[in-house]
Parts: C-alpha cells; sequence; structure tokens
C-alpha cells in the first residue's frame, strides 16, 4: 500500500502517513457504490433520513476524536470543534428541506394547452467531491448531505495535506450501515482525484483556479457537470459615512480569522480617502490585538499556516509588494515557532495594480487597504480582479451600500458586515468570473443541481393526425 506523509502545521514534523489509493481501488469502491445506490434511492427519502438522523447522532457522540484529528491536520482546535458540528448543523438544515426540493413538479404547457407535465427527478447516481485543506470536512459535508438526500452515493477525497480526520468519520459512518454502503472517503493525491473524476457522474471541486480547471477540462471529456467553487480575492469597500468601528471589527474578523486561510477572506479594502489613515491606523490597532497560538492551541486567535507551500506564497506577495514601493504597518514575515510557519496580521498599504498581492489570492491574514474619491473608482478597482466570490460593502445608509453591490461583479455582497456567505449556508449565491462555475451549493439549488429532470408528458386531447401538405 502507498502512502502519503501526514505534516503536523504546528511543528512541521511529519508524524503520520495516510493510504494514497490507486485508481483501480477507487474504480472498485464505485462500482460497489453504485450498486448500493439503486437501492439508496429506491427505498425512498424516509429511508435516507432515518440514515442521515443515525449518523447525525453518531457525529455527535464522536465530536471530540473527529476534533482532534482535525486539530492534527490544520493546527487549530477552536476552528476545528466548529468544524466538526458543521455536518451535524447541515443535516438538520436539509432534513427540513428535502422534502419540499424532491417533491414532483406538476403543472399544464402554455405552449402545447392541451399536455399536462409531471417532472421526475432523478438523482446522479454517484457524485464525487474533492475537498480543500482549508475546511476538509465542513466544505465536504456541504456538498455531501444534500448529494445523499437527494438519493446519490458519494465519494468524498480530501487534500492530501489534511486527510487524517477521515479515519475517525469514517468510524462514524461505518456505525450506520446503510449508509456507508452510498458514502465513503478516499485519501490521497492529485492522481487519485483525477481517477474519482474517472468514476462519477457528478464532481464537486472547492479549491484552486489551477486545479479547478483541470477538474473542468477532465469533466467536460467525460460529459459530466462539475462543480466548483474556486479562489478569491475579496474586496471589502468602505464609504465616508460608514460606521468605521464596525468596519474595521468585521473586515478584520474576515482578513485575519481563520489565518486568512478561507476563500471569502477579504484581501483587499477600498476605503473613502478622507478617513483612509483613520482607517489603517484602527485596523492596525484592532490586528495588533490579536495573537498567535503557537505556545497552546487553546490560547489566542491566529494558527499556524497549514500548507507549507502557503507559507512561500505569502512571502512572496509581500516581497513583490514591498520592492515596488508598498507600505507594511504590522505583521508582513513568516515566522517559525516550533518548527510551524506562522503569520501575523498583515496591513498593507501604498499597493498598485501590478503587484502579486493584488492580483493574485495570498490565502493568509493579510489585507491591502488603498484609497479612494469617489465610488465610482471604487467599485472600478474592485471589479479588477480575475475573481468574483464575494464581496462587502461598509455605508452610511442600507440605499448607499444597495447602490455599490449592484455593481460589484461577485456572487455575494455582505452589507455592513463581512464574509457573511459562511454562515449563511441557506442562501443561494453564484460564483462569477474564475471563481467558479455550476450550480449554487447553497440555498435549495445546493441539492436541486444533483437532480435531473425528467418529464413525463400527457396528452389529454386525441394525438394528431399526420399534418396535410
Amino acid at each position: 500500500m502507498k502512502t502519503i506523509p501526514a505534516r503536523d502545521p504546528r511543528t512541521g514534523r511529519i508524524n503520520g502517513e495516510v493510504e494514497n489509493w490507486t485508481p483501480a481501488k477507487i474504480s472498485g469502491l464505485a462500482d460497489e457504490l453504485r450498486r448500493a445506490q439503486t437501492t439508496w434511492q429506491g427505498n425512498g427519502l424516509s429511508h435516507r433520513r432515518r440514515a442521515l438522523e443515525d449518523w447525525r447522532d453518531e457525529l455527535a457522540q464522536r465530536s471530540e476524536a473527529i476534533t482532534e484529528a482535525l486539530t492534527a491536520d490544520t493546527g487549530r482546535r477552536q476552528i476545528s470543534r466548529l468544524e466538526a458540528q458543521k455536518p451535524i448543523n447541515l443535516i438538520d438544515y436539509w432534513l427540513k428541506q428535502a422534502p419540499a426540493i424532491l417533491e414532483d413538479d406538476t403543472g399544464r404547457s402554455s405552449m402545447a394547452p392541451t399536455v399536462d407535465w409531471r417532472h421526475v427527478k432523478t438523482p446522479y447516481p454517484l457524485v464525487g467531491i474533492i475537498s480543500p485543506w482549508n475546511f476538509p470536512l465542513a466544505l465536504a459535508a456541504l456538498d455531501a448531505i444534500p448529494a445523499l438526500l437527494a438519493g446519490c452515493a458519494v465519494i468524498v477525497k480530501p487534500s492530501e495535506v489534511t486527510s487524517r480526520f477521515v479515519q475517525p468519520l469514517m468510524e462514524s459512518i461505518a456505525a450506520v450501515p446503510e449508509l456507508q454502503t452510498v458514502f465513503r472517503f478516499v485519501t490521497g493525491d492529485g492522481g487519485a482525484g483525477a481517477a474519482l473524476v474517472d468514476e462519477v457522474d457528478a464532481i464537486c471541486f472547492t479549491g484552486s483556479v489551477t486545479t479547478g480547471r483541470k477538474v473542468a477540462v477532465h469533466a467536460a471529456r467525460k460529459f459530466i457537470p462539475a462543480f466548483l467553487e474556486l479562489g478569491g480575492k475579496d474586496p471589502a469597500i468602505v464609504t465616508a459615512g460608514a460606521d468605521l468601528e464596525n468596519a474595521v471589527r468585521a473586515i478584520a474578523r474576515s482578513a485575519f480569522g481563520a489565518t486568512g486561510q478561507a476563500c471569502q477572506s477579504l484581501e483587499r479594502a477600498y476605503v473613502a480617502r478622507e478617513i483612509h489613515e483613520k482607517f489603517i491606523a484602527a485596523l492596525v490597532e484592532t490586528a495588533a490585538s490579536i495573537s498567535l497560538n503557537d505556545s497552546d492551541p487553546d490560547v489566542g486567535e491566529i494558527g499556524p499556516l497549514i500548507f507549507a507551500g502557503q507559507a512561500a506564497t505569502i512571502r512572496r506577495h509581500l516581497d513583490d509588494a514591498l520592492a515596488r514601493g508598498a507600505r507594511v504597518h504590522c505583521g508582513g514575515n513568516i515566522e517559525h515557532h516550533g518548527g510551524g510557519d506562522w503569520c501575523r496580521p498583515t496591513v498593507v498599504s501604498e499597493v498598485s495594480q501590478e503587484m502579486l498581492i493584488m492580483r493574485e489570492e495570498t490565502f493568509g491574514p493579510v489585507i491591502t487597504v488603498s484609497p479612494f474619491d469617489s465610488t465610482i473608482d471604487a467599485i472600478a478597482l474592485a471589479n479588477q480582479s480575475d475573481y468574483g466570490l464575494s464581496a462587502a460593502v461598509f455605508a452610511g445608509s442600507q440605499a448607499e451600500a444597495e447602490a455599490i453591490a449592484a455593481r460589484l461583479e461577485v456572487g455575494g455582497v455582505s452589507i455592513n458586515d463581512a464574509s457573511l456567505t459562511a454562515t449563511a449556508n441557506d442562501v443561494e449565491k453564484n460564483s462569477f468570473r474564475f471563481s467558479g462555475m455550476g450550480g449554487s451549493r447553497m440555498g435549495p439549488a445546493g441539492m436541486s443541481r444533483f437532480l435531473r429532470k425528467r418529464a413525463l408528458l400527457y396528452q389529454t386531447a386525441p394525438a394528431a393526425s399526420v399534418l396535410a401538405r
């Protein structure tokens, strides 16, 4: 059996290993799940609901073990506790939503008034999910739970960087035998991910644009749908009339929380020139109050950089910005504590669009701050990006904020707060530009995207004869 080394982000040491599944083994598992999916779908929603309810109870009982495994993977304990709770919350949500979404639709054709119709909703038999290293369980569950309730079988492959949580999670799934027949996790590198795409009928991927493009091309060759949520370079706009204290608090939480390792983290702030200096001073003061939790994972707000390669990206972005004349107000260094890589909250100003830090996703606790003279300028600057995931607007009135939000080329805009899409998972949104494609993973579409509609057409009048010439 081939394995992949498992690294402890807090120490930088290799202290474990996970299996690197072969394409042949993934193919065998896919065949097994396909056979079981027919029964899973045929037994109906009530059967699937009971299985998910049982799994929810198992997750609750094993929460501490799953939390500790996620902590080993990501180096952070408080967020891991929240992440271990996420599938439980999602099950509760989808158990309530599923009946209405899965119910057949009926109607009469407006173009052919004698034709009645009914939609029979048919799930994709086998869905593949590839989840990223920053929230490997939560983002897998966001796709897997609605797919399972829709009647699909599901295989998940998390990032090889964070796969140790799979063992206790699979123990929770194994405790629900009917669920285990259609829901499994595999581990492995990019080769295992490619093999997974080969075997499934639909693929969900969360991760970088570079890898997402490869997944999309692979899926297109197979003629299967790809649901992609990719990177972000999320902007915030703060107008002169905004509540400055509130804006600073929300932007700091978004930019620095989870060590900035979230796709919806704010990475660019555009602030009205008349309050620009005050904003920077307040943001730097807030940043200084946020501490590393390098000595104790339960004390402090900033965890380690999970992926060693991300430290190099952050350093490259900062070095490039400094070489081009940027100013770093706080943070700005990759620190090494106990063998791990750490970065304190970093605020950068005097930036220009040619800098890497303005164009590429940094994915760390780093935010740039730029002044603007008019909201037209602010909107243009915010839209000057290949990405279009989400944004935030802080303004003196809701009308002002909405007028700005309506012109931002992003899928979700938080008004007078930031990164609300991370918690409001019941609100549909799409990803713009390179930030993704496919149906929304939020709200009712999060389940309906796994269903194809088969139309049954009923003629209520005598069938037509051959048309006369």
